[in-house]
């Protein structure tokens, strides 16, 4: 399985710096044909980063969006309207669900609308320090799973990217440690495998997001489980994201010699 790398630059870079950014990385990020790389700028860049880009070089994915396909949302953008743009769309990230209270409700409808309109989802699952501490993140973690890919039809599950983001971690100094991210690896799969059967599990890349830098990104990248990474402060820096993208490269090379 290639390893995917995927940029969250949240609400930073306005469109003229986001064209900036994307003409630096392009010059950095070499064409990696075993790592899918993935920038999610704000919506109003999306176009014009998409004429930019070089589309072997990277994709482009959204950071959220709404769940309905048209209608009198004023402020929403929809998986419909991103259809042709976005090849894949952040649904569940933590910031929207603690922030703005989206609920797993939200969430699944949204991953529906990406599979309706042939983006390819990230679903991000992940506990809180609460839930880390009391000891019911396994619980947290297969409700948050288990809602997100109810319905989804077993045909259209390799589409799904799910990204494990301990919200606890997010913005922090540092990741989670080895332990806690394959444990916590393992229990997604495993309810991915409780719903769909163990082959179909087994081809769904599973991501680790929260505080990943250029120190941290290599050893993450080579634990048993983990397929890539969702990056946050770390994309915006062209050198450090273009070397996460070289480290999964190298990693796949070297587990398809062994």
């Amino acid at each position: 399985m290639k390893k995917y790398i995927i940029g969250n630059w949240k609400m930073n870079l306005n469109v003229h710096e986001s064209s900036l950014f994307v003409t630096k990385l392009s010059q950095t990020l070499p064409v990696r044909r075993n790592v899918e790389t993935v920038i999610c700028p704000g919506f109003l860049s999306l176009e014009p980063v998409s004429l930019q880009i070089n589309h072997r070089q990277m994709k482009l994915g959204a950071q959220d969006c709404y769940w309905r396909d048209e209608g009198a949302f004023t402020g929403e953008v929809s998986a419909s309207q991103l259809r042709g743009l976005a090849q894949y769309v952040l649904v569940g990230h933590s910031e929207r669900r603690y922030i703005f209270d989206e609920d797993d409700r939200d969430v699944r409808f949204k991953v529906q609308a990406a599979i309706r309109n042939g983006i390819r989802p990230v679903l991000c699952v992940g506990e809180d320090e609460e839930e880390r501490e009391m000891n019911c993140y396994e619980h947290a973690l297969c409700d948050q799973v288990a809602s997100g890919l109810m319905n989804i039809d077993s045909g259209d599950l390799d589409q799904i990217v799910v990204a494990y983001e301990p919200i606890w971690a997010i913005g922090s100094s540092a990741p989670a440690v080895d332990q806690q991210i394959t444990e916590s690896v393992k229990i997604v799969r495993t309810q991915i495998e409780h719903m769909f059967g163990r082959a179909a599990a087994m081809n769904v890349p599973i991501l680790y997001g929260g505080s990943v830098n250029a120190g941290s990104a290599k050893q993450i990248l080579q634990l048993a489980g983990v397929d890539g990474l969702l990056v946050g402060r770390s994309s915006l820096i062209a050198t450090e994201f273009a070397g996460m993208v070289n480290d999964a490269a190298a990693i796949v090379k070297e587990s398809q010699r062994a």
